[in-house]
């Protein structure tokens, strides 16, 4: 069936749902634009059903009274407003749902062709964290079921008066109801006010003279806060800053200035950053022990269990700053001391890895050079875990993964995968050749004409597809919550398995025997070759393309999935 996709961007869950409907064997067009480029896109695609995963803006008549436009809305039936999966969390919300509605006259009014339920978290998980997650796992289900519905030719979609137990009209979902009174709020509160606008569009607050968007929230349980003031910064760690509350603390991983009238769009950077010199030299800087419990946020954890070591980490967006891939490096060379057989390196929930920080190389002084350091910092750690040798490394994928993420993970022995991740194992889109070593790990999974292929192609990919192709061994058919400990059993399995020390002679053998035909280091300095240009290159298009992704603003077509 032909499908036109329309989305307001090409976010987590519009690239999910094209990757799960094309496997299904139906032919997608995608449309991201005003209503000119919606109509074009009609006329051009002629779609036998047009479906929005994530719009901002409605459809505009002449397109849904002449087509079934299917839109997939973050909130049970009877629900309405643009804000639903932010007042499900700010309420506490513990059961919601994804419905998929017909586009009509009012917005969230039409029928409904599918409803699928989830279960929220405990209190912990973003709001970005669950729309990439329970919601689409939730969405990927309602869409696929009102899909095969309308295929099926015999379906009557039921109206909301009908599906639903009451309408509930939300509002805008407001920065004065986000606002934090740190005199009076309880930690609990603040935590969920923070997670509520995470990662869009942040909780405006004051701080050290300025305005800035607060984005993420964990609470702080270990350090002594007393007599500090409420918002009061009493520490930094990993480039986040930790402000007290009437009752204990919070963690802050990034903050955004509020754009000035008239100026240009401003984006997320880790708030030590952020705040450069506004931070007090007094405020100390707090390092987490790489095994804490957790009574302290830290974004790299590691854990054993038996000989299968765990190395758990969880970055904002899934970037890698040079900084977080340089600790990331050091927290692995630890692993390497533990006495294990099997090491697990990855994302307990949520994104494994996105590659290099394109927001924190866009407010840097020099972005070429800050590109340079980061890609050089990538490089390190991809190659220090191709050269582990002396036990298997598996990459645990939570959820999605892109770029040279994709590549941190194919470095890995084994490559395990949440069932609802998407892959998008490409630099294209941001006008980069890659490095991270893919030209060795990516040809050796898939073979050299696939490996060109999905560069040239530049599609999402979902975790089926990937399995199938090669780039992911095992499937994880788990919970989002769940992931973390079906990976635990599936590694102390794996550790306890009695071949595993023939496996490791045979592993050690074969990275001698490549490194024999072509070295690690000669790949590497291809790659950087390559990337070297793009990065100082006056004509190159990375820097227009990477300005405009971090701060959200069109490119012309360029940047665009399937699109030159």
């Amino acid at each position: 069936m032909r499908i036109l996709l329309v989305a307001s961007a090409f976010n987590s869950l519009t690239q999910r749902v094209q990757a799960e409907l094309t496997d299904l064997g139906h032919e997608l067009d995608y449309v991201c634009g005003d209503d000119g480029a919606l109509r074009e896109a009609v006329h051009r695609h002629r779609p036998e059903l047009i479906v929005a995963p994530m719009l901002k803006t409605a459809i505009p008549e002449a397109v849904w009274s002449r087509h079934v436009c299917l839109v997939v809305h973050p909130g049970p039936p009877g629900d309405r407003g643009p804000s639903s999966l932010d007042w499900a969390i700010h309420g506490g919300a513990r059961h919601w749902a994804v419905t998929v509605l017909q586009a009509d006259a009012e917005m969230d009014a039409g029928d409904v062709w599918a409803t699928v339920p989830f279960t929220l978290p405990e209190p912990g998980a973003g709001k970005s964290d669950v729309y990439r997650n329970e919601m689409s796992d939730a969405a990927s289900a309602a869409v696929k079921l009102a899909v095969s519905r309308f295929a099926s030719g015999d379906h009557k979609p039921q109206p909301q008066e009908e599906a639903a137990c009451e309408v509930v009209r939300r509002p805008l979902f407001r920065q004065r109801t986000r606002r934090i009174d740190w005199a009076s709020d309880p930690t609990r509160t603040v935590l969920r006010k923070l997670r509520a606008a995470d990662s869009q569009p942040g909780v405006l607050d004051e701080l050290l003279g300025a305005d800035w968007y607060l984005h993420g929230g964990h609470p702080e349980r270990s350090l002594h806060t007393d007599g500090a003031a409420p918002g009061e910064i009493v520490a930094t760690r990993a480039g986040a800053v930790c402000r007290a509350t009437v009752d204990g603390a919070v963690w802050i991983p990034e903050l955004r200035p509020r754009r000035t009238p008239g100026g240009p769009a401003t984006f997320k950077t880790p708030a030590v950053g952020a705040l450069g010199s506004r931070l007090p030299k007094s405020v100390p800087e707090v390092p987490a022990p790489i095994e804490c419990g957790d009574g302290t946020w830290t974004d790299i954890r590691y854990e054993q269990r038996g000989t299968a070591g765990f190395l758990w980490f969880s970055f904002p967006g899934g970037a890698m700053s040079t900084g977080q891939c340089r600790r990331l490096l050091a927290a692995y060379r630890y692993a390497l001391s533990r006495p294990t057989s099997v090491l697990v390196l990855g994302s307990r929930r949520d994104f494994f890895s996105n590659g290099i920080h394109l927001n924190v190389i866009e407010a840097a002084e020099d972005p070429a050079e800050e590109s340079w350091a980061n890609i050089g910092a990538m490089d390190d750690l991809v190659e220090a875990v191709l050269r582990t040798t002396d036990r298997v490394v598996v990459a645990a994928l939570g959820g999605n993964a892109a770029a040279g993420g994709v590549m941190l993970a194919l470095a890995a022995d084994e490559v395990w995968c949440r069932q609802g991740a998407v892959l998008n194992p490409h630099y294209r889109l941001m006008g980069l050749y890659g490095s991270e070593f893919w030209t060795y790990t990516l040809p050796r999974r898939v073979g050299e004409a696939a490996a060109g292929r999905l560069m040239r192609e530049a599609l999402p990919m979902s975790a089926q597809a990937a399995a199938e192709a090669g780039l992911v061994d095992r499937l994880v058919a788990a919970a989002p919550a769940d992931f973390a400990g079906e990976t635990a059993r599936m590694a102390v399995e794996l550790a306890g398995m009695p071949v595993l020390r023939e496996r490791l002679a045979g592993k050690a053998q074969a990275r001698e025997r490549d490194e024999s035909v072509k070295p690690l280091a000669e790949y590497r300095r291809e790659e950087l070759a390559r990337m070297h240009r793009q990065f100082f290159g006056r004509d190159e298009p990375y820097h227009t393309l990477r300005s405009a992704f971090v701060r959200k603003e069109p490119t012309g077509g360029a940047g665009v999935p399937g699109r030159p």
